[in-house]
């Protein structure tokens, strides 16, 4: 790229202030919108809940304003979500120019796998995990012990369990992407599959409620997508072929090619 074609570092940060300003139009676009469901979503989100509660059970606030804010924090992560298509758009608009052709091939299909393996990690969580878990947890009520959950500790709990598993659905390309780069090979992770099994359990206690079920409904999922990785890697991982082709030019046969070239001349 000649000195000509390059673009100030100023035109930059315009380009990003103005997508900036789009993408925050659009969540705020996406938060009218839902805050007009706001407590029909609210209901859908502590459904888990309230399918293993009892029947004379339900969720307080014990702050004045605590109900508002609740319903407005809901109404943003559903405005978010909403935005979401807007947000990768600009995303993919601003960092587009900065790729080769080859690259911008790569980079789609990870920004939708991505997204993708996001949302069945956190649909896994509510349908699957959340019933057991809370079941769990309203175990320990009795005669003398009333489960009162808030409305704001609910929102923290679960919206925090949903990113967790969110997250950890995302292992395949992770792991897939290090093997293309050179990171990881398949052998590596074949070898190392009984350390990651030890991992998957321990990070599975952190981050589920602390009953055996729900630990193994986080840690079975994983070992499914280790397996996975495995197989992207070999699929997508670098290939040795790749690796001569990438190897630098002053290497001893290129070297001697270029000794070679000069006696002739």
């Amino acid at each position: 790229m000649n000195e000509e074609d390059k673009i100030p570092f100023t035109s930059h940060l315009e380009e990003l202030r103005d997508r900036l300003i789009k993408s925050f139009i659009a969540v705020g676009i996406g938060f009218c919108a839902a805050y007009g469901f706001k407590e029909k979503l609210f209901e859908i989100l502590i459904s888990p809940l309230v399918s293993v509660m009892g029947k004379d059970d339900t969720l307080i606030f014990t702050g004045l304003p605590e109900a508002f804010f609740t319903y407005l924090k809901v109404a943003l992560l559903a405005g978010i979500m909403l935005a979401s298509p807007v947000l990768l758009y600009h995303f993919w608009m601003f960092v587009a120019p900065g790729l080769y052709q080859k690259e911008k091939k790569v980079f789609v299909p990870i920004i939708f796998l991505s997204a993708l393996f996001f949302i069945g990690g956190s649909l896994f969580g509510y349908f699957i995990v959340f019933p057991y878990g809370f079941a769990f947890f309203l175990g320990f009520a009795s005669d003398n012990l009333q489960a009162m959950p808030s409305m704001k500790e609910y929102l923290s709990f679960s919206s925090k369990l949903l990113l967790a598993f969110g997250l950890v659905f995302e292992l395949p390309l992770v792991l897939t992407a290090m093997a293309r780069i050179g990171i990881v090979t398949p052998e590596f992770l074949k070898k190392n599959r009984k350390y990651a099994l030890l991992l998957f359990f321990i990070g599975a206690a952190i981050l589920t409620p602390p009953d055996v079920v729900t630990q193994i409904m986080m840690a079975v999922p994983l070992m499914v997508l280790y397996e996975i990785s495995i197989i992207g890697a070999k699929i997508f991982g670098k290939k040795p072929l790749e690796d001569d082709l990438e190897e630098p030019e002053n290497t001893p046969e290129a070297q001697k090619s270029e000794d070679t070239k000069s006696d002739d001349e």
